[in-house]
């Protein structure tokens, strides 16, 4: 048996996707299950820093460490459970919540709109919303 276990609130409600260094980070895995990968390849690219990928990385909730930037996919299945799970921000305008999966150099990664389900790829400079996630 495996899953996702998610913290109950959003740990930001505006921060970047980066820390202001552009590079390709190489984090471009989709799939349910790659978001530690992605996350642990953003923050070994993009070092210290206040941006989403770190405070996922940093966050010690509940007694537990390995949080991570959920993955494009990932991210998806959270929305598709959103109402379900509860705490997610739908208000257009202000319910981007980013993933761990790099879209392209100059969008650097997916995020996705709570109110809508799209996904697409954001500005690095961008301020989005994250939820942390971990697996078992």
């Amino acid at each position: 048996m495996h899953g996702l276990i998610l913290a109950k609130q959003n740990i930001s409600t505006s921060i970047q996707w980066y820390n202001g260094t552009n590079t390709t980070t190489g984090a471009t895995s989709n799939i349910v299950g790659s978001g530690n990968s992605n996350t642990n390849t953003i923050v070994s690219n993009q070092g210290t820093g206040n941006y989403a990928a770190k405070i996922c990385s940093d966050l010690v909730l509940n007694g537990y460490s390995d949080w991570y930037l959920p993955s494009k996919d990932e991210l998806n299945k959270l929305y598709l459970n959103r109402v379900a799970i509860g705490g997610f921000t739908t208000t257009a305008g202000f319910s981007n919540y980013w993933s761990s999966t790099q879209f392209d150099f100059n969008y650097p990664a997916y995020q996705q709109a709570f109110e809508s389900g799209t996904q697409n790829g954001s500005e690095k400079n961008a301020y989005h919303r994250v939820r942390a996630v971990r697996s078992f």
